[in-house]
């Protein structure tokens, strides 16, 4: 129980900031981006998309290849979907008895 709150505690970090939060809505809307494409939409210089996606990385909300010189990302649906679950259950036990 405990390690699973840690690793909820990481994801929930990682998606803690407005960048982070960008960059996830826009591979969810992708199959895979490649770090220019992120760093066009996002008006973030290149170094600063690489530090954001390295902390999502180390989360495991996003998965990594490389094809050819180009580092391409991918939204973990599959983590995703789990969080929601966990923060679904979390949230109702701390709704009960609310008026909604």
């Amino acid at each position: 129980m405990a390690e699973d709150i840690e690793k909820q505690a990481v994801k929930l970090a990682a998606l803690a900031h407005p960048a982070r939060l960008k960059i996830v809505r826009q591979l969810a809307n992708e199959n895979a981006c490649c770090v220019k494409h992120l760093v066009g939409t996002t008006d973030l210089a290149q170094s600063t998309v690489s530090q954001h996606l390295k902390t999502l990385l180390k989360a495991d909300l996003v998965f990594f290849r490389t094809e050819k010189q180009a580092s391409w990302y991918e939204i973990n649906r599959e983590e995703f979907a789990q969080l929601s679950k966990e923060l679904d259950h979390m949230f109702k036990d701390c709704c009960k008895g609310c008026d909604s």
